[in-house]
């Protein structure tokens, strides 16, 4: 079924084809949110609000661009949205999820010690990584997540975003060297305490 017999469907009100929409591309809405918020069940919200918002406003669709662009563009302005509206709590959940996994407890070895040392090491520089993200400006933070983790093309970035693909290239370079200053500074200031 092609995204035009689709939003045909959803606009007649056929439940089975917002559906079909849903499953098509849940995973890629799901996971740009999961990239803002990096918590699965905030995330899951937003997907569910991302269609909602599809839904209400399928009529309007043009097909100038891809389905998957302009769903980028509403699951990024939730995302955006949700953490300006909840920053300090987004980032107490976010570490709280990674560190409430189901680990049992076993006494440790010498080897598990290590392995332990080595895992917190890369905890920290996966969190270090997290929080150098969360500090950048939001449109760099955005073209940076959509490129990195999305790996959509600076072009459907730059149609996502609404600015040039050569704006795209320069906040993609910014997010870049302002996340290697937000580390360097962490570590900077982590040694002089």
């Amino acid at each position: 079924m092609t995204d035009e017999e689709l939003i045909s469907g959803i606009i007649d009100e056929n439940q089975l084809y917002f559906k079909i929409f849903v499953d098509k591309y849940q995973s890629l809405v799901l996971n740009t949110c999961f990239h803002f918020t990096h918590n699965k069940n905030d995330a899951e919200d937003i997907t569910q609000e991302v269609f909602i918002k599809a839904y209400q406003t399928i009529e309007k669709f043009t097909f100038q661009s891809k389905i998957s662009t302009w769903l980028y563009r509403i699951a990024v302005n939730k995302s955006l949205n949700f953490i300006r509206d909840n920053k300090k709590r987004t980032i107490f959940k976010s570490l709280e999820s990674f560190f409430s996994s189901n680990v049992k407890y076993n006494p440790p070895t010498e080897d598990t010690l290590a392995e332990d040392a080595y895992d917190d090491i890369k905890t920290q520089r996966l969190i270090s990584l997290r929080n150098a993200i969360n500090l950048l400006p939001e449109n760099q933070k955005t073209a940076f997540i959509l490129h990195n983790y999305e790996s959509i093309s600076y072009k459907e970035i730059a149609t996502i975003m609404d600015v040039s693909i050569a704006s795209v290239e320069g906040l993609i370079h910014r997010a870049k060297l302002n996340i290697q200053k937000n580390i360097l500074k962490k570590i900077k200031k982590s040694k002089s305490l």
